[in-house]
């Protein structure tokens, strides 16, 4: 196999966080829980471990398919390999939520980044840095807000993408996929999901609590975004990954 492929001139970075008791879904939705089905050693002498696990299909990290929020829009198992594969942009918008955590990223944005780096390929995932990937599992800090229930959407506070943006992103660049290191790739503010359901009507899948952005390039690094493989899923836990080349 090291005939053929080596991992010698690429850095692997984690674009994922683990799944427990910490991690982080919406207000409304119950945790990830992990039950010990058998944990020790067997009748027969060998040790031997199985557990089970119960979560929703939206929280940690994970990806929203497009029939979360179109009736027509494609599941989990029928998004193709190839849209889940592609060159990474990252558009850092660390420096302007710090000062407002509502901040949405905008149209401007994708231009400050096309003017530095030229237009965004075809084909790429476009990952939003907000920063606050820095906040996991520190619910307060990364929602704006540690209560549960229908109470705690009204104190929801984090950075998402504009609407705007999203239909500027659609229209006029052919992307595979975007993700960002957020809870929704709506800001938390918002009451209607408009930028979920401009992404979804054009079947354009997106990766939320993204980890790690901070350890990208803003061009150059190459994304594998793997689901859960769900039938009829409306989202999935997600194993992605960035795949860096080595500067020689």
């Amino acid at each position: 196999m090291n005939n053929y492929f080596s991992f010698d001139h690429v850095h692997l970075v984690d674009l994922s966080h683990s799944y427990s008791s910490e991690t982080i879904y919406w207000p409304t939705e119950e945790g990830f829980k992990l039950e010990k089905e058998f944990d020790g050693m067997t009748e027969k002498g060998y040790y031997y471990s199985a557990n089970k696990f119960f979560s929703p299909e939206h929280g940690g990290t994970h990806m929203d398919a497009p029939i979360h929020f179109a009736k027509n829009g494609k599941t989990v198992d029928q998004i193709p390999l190839d849209q889940l594969i592609g060159q990474a942009i990252v558009i850092d918008v660390f420096k302007e939520t710090l000062k407002n955590p509502d901040y949405q990223v905008s149209i401007q944005d994708f231009a400050n980044w096309e003017s530095s780096y030229g237009k965004i390929p075809e084909g790429a995932i476009v990952l939003l840095h907000t920063g606050y990937g820095k906040y996991w599992p520190d619910r307060l800090k990364y929602l704006g807000t540690d209560k549960t229930g229908k109470e705690a959407l009204t104190d929801l506070h984090f950075p998402g993408l504009h609407p705007d943006a999203a239909k500027w992103l659609v229209e006029n660049r052919k992307i595979n996929a975007i993700g960002l290191d957020t809870q929704s790739i709506d800001y938390g503010k918002s009451e209607f999901f408009e930028t979920h359901r401009i992404l979804c009507t054009k079947n354009i899948p997106f990766f939320e609590n993204v980890a790690n952005l901070d350890q990208l390039p803003l061009t150059g690094a190459y994304v594998i975004a793997l689901p859960m493989k769900i039938e009829g899923g409306s989202g999935a836990p997600l194993r992605i990954l960035a795949i860096i080349p080595k500067k020689v």
